[in-house]
């Protein structure tokens, strides 16, 4: 059996890593070509080009790039078309994914196609659902109120339950080790600075999140932070945070950063699916997130729901406090965060939101990268299996 595998940031390439290990699992003689990063890679895949090319958002974004990335696409289109795998399964990426997925159905309309994410209809343009269901056969779906709207656009769609549930947390001695390894005393704050995987994201947030961090200071002078980033934009973190007043401890490696959200007592982060590891891992979170203008008056204009934190939406709490747009100013976001940092109640609130959504999401059930396995492989005939 050959699988051809598309991501195109870090959390897909993280998904797309689980799913192979899953598929390597239920079916030992599986191969695979695509597009993936690091985790990917290390499960056997070897990527035509790298992904962090396609770690783009929002359409402001996409423009200066657009010529490089139709280039992409039609490259990765033909490669598919040329591999003519048993299934062509594109994870999460809309822009890049679903285009490619159209030119390859156009190319071979007997090629069967598989998305994994399912679009967020329920949140804004829930158009697209109905967009995508000419090209694409089934969907795998992170959150478990997904299925209706793709089914109800002629897709199939399972539940596979979202990764972070299977996701390990750091020990009681990993944490005390991390602590001590950073003369960070047991009673010292440590604040998680998140400010996205994506070049645009850290270059609008990071200023703003220092300025709240050294406002967050004033009254809290012992306070810690680490930076936990992805190899794509480490280059950038590092050369912004050079000149920072108190240097934050940036971390690469998976067990440190795993160690980091075991010790936190909070976070301030970027909008996005980190807020689902801050809630597998009990940090209490502040959410701030920027646009492009372009990006936030289109997003204004199209959004369903009155929230972006998916711990809000899945919780259908609003428990976490977050600051957009025009609204995503250091010294709000400061007051926030002294707020969790001095009011029990308050984290207590966050704490059972994040307990909710970890259970909805599959937590205590099968492994999410298996059960999407499991779901990719009752797509195809049993001869490919």
């Amino acid at each position: 059996m050959k699988l051809f595998l598309i991501a195109g940031e870090p959390s897909g390439d993280a998904l797309g890593a689980a799913l192979m290990v899953g598929l390597k699992t239920l079916s030992p003689h599986v191969t695979f070509e695509g597009v993936g990063g690091p985790l990917m890679e290390a499960e056997g895949l070897k990527s035509l080009f790298p992904m962090e090319e396609l770690s783009v958002m929002g359409l402001a974004e996409i423009l200066p790039k657009y010529r490089q990335l139709k280039r992409r696409i039609t490259e990765t289109a033909k490669a598919v078309t040329r591999a003519a795998p048993d299934a062509l399964i594109t994870i999460d990426s809309p822009d890049f994914c679903l285009r490619v997925a159209r030119l390859v159905r156009a190319a071979n309309p007997s090629q069967k196609t598989i998305h994994y994410v399912a679009p967020t209809v329920w949140a804004w343009r829930p158009g697209r659902a109905a967009a995508m269901a000419p090209f694409i056969d089934h969907v795998l779906a992170l959150f478990p109120f997904e299925p209706p709207y793709m089914q109800a656009a002629g897709m199939s769609c399972d539940f596979v339950g979202h990764p972070v549930v299977a996701q390990p947390c750091a020990s009681a001695a990993a944490v005390a080790d991390f602590r001590e390894a950073h003369a960070i005393g047991p009673d010292q704050p440590l604040l998680l600075c998140l400010p996205g995987s994506r070049k645009g994201e850290v270059g609008r947030l990071l200023t703003r999140f220092e300025a709240a961090i050294e406002v967050l200071r004033k009254d809290n002078p012992g306070l810690r932070v680490a930076l936990p980033t992805v190899r794509g934009v480490a280059p950038l973190v590092g050369q912004m945070t050079a000149g920072w007043r108190h240097p934050p401890l940036i971390l690469e490696d998976a067990e440190a950063k795993r160690a980091a959200f075991g010790a936190a007592n909070l976070a301030l982060a970027a909008s996005g699916t980190v807020s689902l590891e801050l809630a597998a891992n009990h940090v209490p979170m502040v959410i701030a997130h920027d646009f492009n203008r372009l990006t936030w008056w289109l997003m204004k204009r199209a959004s369903l729901i009155d929230t972006v934190t998916l711990v809000n939406i899945v919780s259908e709490t609003r428990a976490v406090p977050e600051f957009l747009g025009p609204a995503c100013r250091p010294g709000l976001i400061a007051n926030a965060l002294a707020r969790l940092l001095t009011d029990p109640a308050e984290r207590a609130l966050q704490i059972a939101a994040q307990d909710m959504t970890m259970d909805r999401l599959g937590r205590g059930q099968e492994a999410p990268g298996l059960r999407a396995a499991r779901s990719v492989l009752a797509q195809l005939p049993a001869a490919s299996v």
